[in-house]
C-alpha cells in the first residue's frame, strides 16, 4: 500500500476531517467480499491527511526516483480532477506547493493537486534524454504518471479530467507529459518552456542550448510529428494547450514560444491563424486556435517586457479556466449544436466501401469526435480509414484520428470504411456525434 510519510503544512494547522465516503466505504466493502479494490483505495485515501502537503513514498514505478507530494482539499470531491504541478529546475514540489495558487483552488474546488519533486542534483525534470520522449520509456514522465495512476485509484479520480501545468523545467515536463501520455492528460498549462522534443540529447546531458537560445525552428508539421512519435499508432484525442512566455526570456527565449504554437496546433489539427485574439490584461496578448472560447484547442498568452520568471498569482485561475476546473464539476465536453453526415456507398457481389463526410454545422467547435452509427444487418468492417471502428458490426462507433479530431464550426472530416455484406449494402441511415443527433444527407 503506498505510505505517506512527512506532511509540509504551510498555514495553520487544520482539522484533518475523513471525507464521509472515506469512512463508510471500509466498513461497506468488510461486508461484501467481492469488492477488494473499493477497501484498498478506501485505505490508502484514510491514511493520507487532507488539507496539508504530505510525501508518499511507494507510488509505483519510479525509475528516476523521483519524490511525490500531493495535496488533498477537505471538501475533495467524488471523482475528482487530478491536477499535476511541475516545479522548475533548483526547485521542488514543496516549493512549488508553496509558490502557486493550486492548494487553495483545489480548496475551492475539490480537485487533487500533485507535486513530483526532483532527487537529481540539477534539481532539472529529464526532458531530454532519449527514455524520457517515448511513451513508457523510462526516466521521469513514468514516475509522474505512477504518481497520476496512484492518485485516480486511490480517490477513484475521474480519468478523463487528469491535468498538467509546470514552470519552467516544469513547463517542458508539461509539454512532455502530453506527448508521451496522449491518452492521461486531458489538457496541460505550460508557463516559459519549449516544444516537444526540442531540448533532445543523446550524449546525457541535460541541457540543449541551441533549444534555450530559441534556434531550433521546426514546420508545424515536423513539430507535430516529434510529439506523435512518442506514441506511435495513437489516434484517439490529443490535449489541450494553454502556453505562456514573456517577450525577454532569456533563459529559454522567445522563439520558443511559437515553435511550441506551431506544434500544438498541429498536433490538435487546427490553423495556425488565431480564431481570436484579445487583450485580457495589459500588456498581453492572447491568441486562439482552433476555437474561441474558454477551452479553445490551444491558447497562447504572450507578455509583451516579461522575461522567463513570469509567473504570478491570479495565472492559477486562468489555468483552471482553460482546463474546466473553475465550476467544481466535470469539464464538458464540447458537443455540437448541429451536425450532418452524408453517407454512400459503392458495393459489389459480397463487398462494399462506404464514404462518409461529417460536417459541424453548429458554431460550436469540436475537438475529439465520436460518430455513432448502426450498420444494416449482414454487414461487418474489415478495415477502415480517417477513424478507427468498434465493433466491426451492430452499432458501431467511429473514433476520429489525431489529425482530424478538430472540427471547426462548418467545417467537415472525411472517413470511410470496407465491409463484407449479405445482400443488404445499403448505408446507415442515422448517425450521433458526441451523442447528439444528426441530420443525415
Amino acid at each position: 500500500m503506498p505510505t505517506p510519510t512527512g506532511t509540509t503544512p504551510r498555514r495553520p494547522l487544520r482539522a484533518l476531517l475523513v471525507a464521509l465516503f472515506g469512512t463508510l466505504l471500509p466498513l461497506l466493502a468488510a461486508l461484501l467480499v467481492t469488492a477488494p479494490a473499493a477497501t484498498a483505495r478506501t485505505e490508502a485515501a484514510d491514511a493520507v491527511p487532507t488539507a496539508t502537503l504530505t510525501e508518499v513514498t511507494d507510488f509505483g514505478t519510479n525509475p528516476s526516483n523521483l519524490r511525490m507530494y500531493v495535496y488533498v482539499p477537505d471538501g475533495v470531491t467524488a471523482h475528482p480532477a487530478v491536477l499535476v504541478a511541475v516545479h522548475w529546475c533548483t526547485g521542488s514540489g514543496p516549493d512549488m506547493y508553496n509558490g502557486t495558487e493550486y492548494d487553495t483552488l483545489a480548496d475551492r474546488y475539490g480537485f487533487v493537486v500533485v507535486y513530483p519533486s526532483v532527487t537529481r542534483s540539477s534539481k532539472c525534470f529529464d526532458v531530454s534524454s532519449p527514455q524520457a520522449l517515448k511513451r513508457d520509456g523510462g526516466s521521469d514522465p513514468v514516475g509522474i504518471k505512477s504518481m497520476v495512476d496512484w492518485a485516480t485509484r486511490t480517490y477513484d479520480a475521474d480519468t478523463d479530467r487528469v491535468f498538467a501545468t509546470g514552470i519552467s523545467s516544469g513547463a517542458m515536463m508539461t509539454n512532455v507529459l502530453l506527448g508521451d501520455y496522449p491518452d492521461v492528460f486531458a489538457a496541460g498549462a505550460a508557463f516559459s518552456g519549449v516544444p516537444f522534443g526540442c531540448f533532445a540529447t543523446t550524449d546525457g546531458s541535460e541541457w540543449n542550448s541551441a533549444c534555450a537560445q530559441g534556434t531550433i525552428t521546426r514546420t508545424a508539421q515536423q513539430w507535430g510529428d516529434i510529439a506523435r512519435a512518442a506514441y506511435p499508432g495513437y489516434t484517439g484525442p490529443r490535449p489541450r494547450m494553454q502556453l505562456w512566455h514573456g517577450t525577454e526570456d532569456d533563459v529559454l527565449r522567445y522563439p520558443n514560444f511559437g515553435e511550441m504554437i506551431k506544434q500544438w496546433t498541429n498536433v490538435q489539427g487546427v490553423g495556425q491563424t488565431p480564431a481570436a485574439t484579445d487583450t485580457p490584461q495589459s500588456g498581453w496578448t492572447r491568441t486562439r486556435y482552433g476555437g474561441t472560447g474558454d477551452r479553445a484547442p490551444v491558447e497562447a498568452i504572450s507578455l509583451q517586457g516579461v522575461g522567463h520568471n513570469l509567473y504570478a498569482n491570479g495565472m492559477a485561475a486562468r489555468v483552471l479556466t482553460f482546463f474546466g476546473l473553475d465550476s467544481g464539476g466535470p469539464a464538458p465536453q464540447p458537443q455540437p449544436g448541429a451536425c450532418k453526415v452524408t453517407a454512400t456507398t459503392n458495393a459489389w457481389n459480397t463487398g462494399l466501401t462506404a464514404s462518409l463526410t461529417i460536417t459541424n454545422t453548429s458554431t460550436t467547435p469540436i475537438n475529439g469526435w465520436r460518430l455513432g452509427l448502426t450498420l444494416p444487418a449482414g454487414q461487418t468492417i474489415t478495415n477502415g480509414w480517417g477513424a478507427t471502428y468498434t465493433p466491426a458490426a451492430g452499432a458501431v462507433t467511429a473514433t476520429n484520428a489525431s489529425y482530424n479530431a478538430a472540427l471547426a464550426p462548418g467545417a467537415s472530416a472525411s472517413i470511410g470504411y470496407q465491409a463484407n455484406h449479405s445482400g443488404n449494402s445499403a448505408a446507415p441511415g442515422a448517425f450521433t456525434l458526441n451523442g447528439t443527433a444528426c441530420t443525415a444527407g
